[in-house]
């Protein structure tokens, strides 16, 4: 099952909606990781729409609670227009903020909305002689901001989703990468089976710093090359 709502918007349009929310993250005393308001939202931002687009919807606006304070929406708003303008977009935003009470620790949570044709979703595609990778690692807390080479850039999910060599893309969330393989596999049709990685296959993926692709074996030099070192195959143990 994947984090997106589909709701029929025509008879052949859909209306496809995917949310992210984050705690403990900003720069009040009560965070658990300090960081400036526009970065809470790039991540968050970043979450909602890689979920959107990975089932190959088009973004049309977003939509932004925020719980930290009011003076911060034009720098949580400029965090969100990051996340669009690195997949290309520009999108409207839309939203509230509490200005009636002051909070001690930063909320907030930005929903993505788009469209996608009935008959184009990238789900439940991957043929039987797929093989697997995660581009990027998985990181979470502070691991995000100590090591931003290692995250998987939104620019590159947007060249992926257009490779004629993937089938489909997951990111990985707080479940790890096993919980999305896991998912893949389900909604293909097909049984559980154990993998291998290089990288540790049940940690939390934080703020979607990685994704899981089902790809053809014949492109793999070419994903190999684009990606770099973010390239991590995952083997499927017969």
């Amino acid at each position: 099952m994947r984090d997106v709502l589909f709701l029929p918007l025509t008879d052949s349009v859909e209306l496809a909606i995917a949310a992210d929310g984050s705690a403990a993250v900003g720069d009040k005393p009560g965070d658990a990781v300090f960081v400036p308001a526009e970065t809470t939202a790039y991540f968050a931002a970043r979450v909602a729409l890689m979920e959107l687009v990975s089932v190959g919807a088009e973004a049309k606006a977003m939509v932004l609670q925020n719980f930290i304070a009011d003076e911060c929406w034009e720098a949580l708003c400029r965090g969100i227009g990051r996340a669009g303008s690195e997949l290309g977009l520009a999108l409207p935003i839309t939203g509230s903020s509490e200005s009636n009470f002051a909070t001690v620790q930063s909320a907030l949570g930005v929903t993505a909305i788009g469209t996608v044709a009935s008959g184009q979703k990238r789900m439940g595609i991957t043929p039987e002689e797929a093989k697997f990778a995660v581009i990027g690692r998985p990181l979470v807390g502070p691991a995000v901001l100590a090591h931003p080479d290692w995250i998987a850039p939104l620019s590159l999910i947007a060249e992926l989703l257009a490779s004629p060599y993937v089938y489909e893309l997951i990111p990985v969330g707080s479940k790890g990468i096993y919980y999305e393989y896991t998912q893949l596999l389900a909604a293909n049709g097909r049984q559980w089976r154990a993998c291998a990685c290089p990288l540790p296959l049940f940690v939390s993926g934080g703020p979607a710093t990685s994704l899981l692709i089902s790809y053809d074996p014949a492109g793999e030099q070419v994903l190999r090359k684009r990606a770099g070192r973010l390239f991590f195959p995952l083997f499927a143990e017969l």
